[in-house]
């Protein structure tokens, strides 16, 4: 399933890098999902290239009856993202991938904030996909909207937190 959204953020792109990265923001947005930061590292200057990876532990009661059963009461979700350096307009881009620990679903594609002087466009590009045999289909397409829902909750989150 191919997941496409975009939503804009009321700061500057450096601003929100700054606070995709900061570890209050990560234990911010994951409390909110009722669940548990595990693992929380930043690999690199986020004022060049860097690595975020996020670990979190979170409930399973909002996913699907039919896939409840495969996951149990919580899953461990793995984010990665390698983000690049800002170009001379200050816009950036990351390659990303979150696993679901013990269970076939991946996401794969790209962030990308653009900068709009004061303001940031942010959007994701990505495919979930899953390998179980007759039902991962039905998976993946049952995860699309919530990662859809995901990223605008993050991008509300942003600006909340910057506009303390």
């Amino acid at each position: 399933m191919a997941l496409n959204a975009s939503t804009q953020i009321a700061h500057r792109a450096d601003q929100v890098i700054a606070t995709l990265a900061d570890r209050g923001f990560a234990e911010h947005l994951t409390s909110l999902a009722k669940g548990s930061l595990s693992s929380f590292t930043v690999d690199g200057d986020t004022a060049g290239a860097f690595t975020l990876t996020t670990v979190r532990a979170l409930p399973t009661d909002r996913v699907p009856d039919f896939a409840r059963k495969f996951v149990g009461a919580s899953i461990d979700v793995t984010q990665v993202e390698q983000w690049s350096a800002p170009d001379a307009a200050g816009n950036r881009s990351a390659t990303v991938k979150i696993t679901v620990a013990g269970v076939p679903v991946t996401v794969s594609g790209t962030e990308t904030l653009k900068a709009q002087g004061e303001s940031t466009n942010f959007a994701i590009d990505a495919k979930v996909s899953s390998s179980i045999p007759f039902i991962g289909g039905k998976i993946a397409s049952a995860a699309e909207p919530y990662l859809g829902k995901a990223l605008n909750m993050q991008a509300a989150q942003v600006n909340e937190w910057l506009s303390k």
